[in-house]
């Protein structure tokens, strides 16, 4: 439909300096993002078509670039977001009121013998554990694993009661605007450049959105707005138990599934890896097997616990399971998707990042090396390293 037909309405023009910054995606990467610009003074739009599929809505809330076993630029980037947490999350709940569920529990990787213990990614960065330490750190832990490693430095929050919502206050609060169930149908250019998002709202209506910034962040659908991307989706099946207070302090980090427990006795378990799966949606037979064999394997007696709830999502994913962050094909159009398993972890740098390019690139043709808060303009060497195109080098 083109922007002249009589079902198209076109927005009031406005000030060019005022002109707001369209997020497109209002999961948990945008919602960050959309925080941190606010907090910067700037007017920002979130696009959403429906925010409680958003991959934060349905991840487990893990911390964990040790205990994941990361590497490379991926483990550096995870370490640099790990030690950001605590401050982005003191601002998200100064901002909104509201407790984001952070827990610095530490987690336990098992392993069947101190030799596949030793030759972990990250051994290095955790304390080594044999069957008795494996007994300290986890009471009940099935019979199977002989030796673990602990990583206290990471941890979890609650990201799918807790900081989902937090953020969403925060956001409201420093007068970010949604436009929720609108489906963003094309981006339009000029001589290249980003000049306008052409999306379809919750009433029908085709409506056109001036934009000279924008930031992708639609998580696994990132590709349908940009096929060049290299994103797809991975599927996950999850589900919790409510278990017994304090019946578990760590988080289990198995093969193939893990065990969060929540301050209050609930028990997330995940998840399931399903890349063939597409976005076929829905809880399969093997992939609820797959889980009760993780949680029979890891902790035998919460296979007798109650289940609370079964839910699925769609990871977005890469061809090396890094995230594609900064600069994309499309001058004024900033991308923050692709984050696989480490969305939650790498929030905090991922909006830092994006908040920093979006207005650091208008900030240093304004005022030649300083952000328009007086403050130097920053290197970003993460952008460059996550670029879009590093897999056609």
């Amino acid at each position: 439909m083109e922007p002249g037909s009589s079902h198209v309405r076109v927005s009031a023009a406005t000030n060019a300096d005022r002109d707001p910054v369209l997020i497109l995606g209002g999961g948990l990467m945008g919602l960050a993002i959309a925080h941190q610009l606010a907090r910067r003074g700037s007017t920002v739009l979130v696009v959403s078509r429906r925010r409680s599929e958003a991959a934060g809505f349905v991840a487990a809330g893990m911390l964990a670039p040790h205990a994941e076993g990361l590497s490379g630029d991926l483990l550096a980037l995870g370490q640099a977001s790990l030690k950001r947490i605590p401050a982005w999350v003191a601002q998200i709940e100064a901002d909104s009121d509201l407790s984001c569920g952070l827990r610095p529990c530490g987690i336990v990787v098992p392993f069947a013998s101190a030799a596949e213990r030793d030759a972990y990614p990250t051994a290095a960065w955790g304390e080594g554990l044999d069957r008795a330490g494996l007994e300290r750190e986890v009471p009940g832990i099935g019979p199977a694993w002989q030796a673990g490693l602990l990583f206290t430095q990471d941890g979890q929050i609650d990201n799918r009661r807790r900081l989902m919502r937090a953020l969403e206050r925060a956001c409201a609060g420093l007068g970010v605007q949604f436009q929720e169930g609108a489906e963003v149908l094309e981006l339009e250019r000029a001589g290249g450049a980003l000049t306008a998002v052409r999306l379809r709202t919750a009433e029908g209506e085709v409506q056109r959105l001036p934009a000279r910034r924008a930031v992708l962040a639609c998580g696994a659908w990132s590709a349908q707005l940009l096929p060049q991307l290299p994103v797809f989706p991975v599927k996950g099946q999850m589900l919790s138990l409510q278990g017994p207070r304090r019946a578990l302090e760590r988080v289990i980090f198995g093969p193939g599934t893990y065990l969060v427990p929540r301050q209050d006795g609930l028990l997330v378990v995940g998840a399931t890896s399903e890349p063939q799966a597409g976005f076929g949606e829905g809880l399969t037979p093997d992939g609820q097997r797959q889980l009760q064999d993780g949680i029979a394997a890891l902790l035998p007696a919460a296979s007798a616990w109650p289940p609370m709830e079964r839910w699925w999502g769609f990871r977005p994913c890469t061809p090396d399971e890094g995230p594609l962050l900064g600069s994309s094909p499309i001058p004024g159009l900033w991308l923050a998707t692709g984050h696989h398993r480490n969305g939650v972890l790498l929030a905090a740098i991922t909006a830092e990042l994006l908040a920093a390019a979006v207005l650091g690139e208008e900030a240093q043709r304004e005022c030649a090396g300083t952000t328009r808060h007086g403050e130097p303009c920053l290197e970003m060497p993460w952008l460059e390293a996550f670029r879009w195109d590093r897999f056609s080098s």
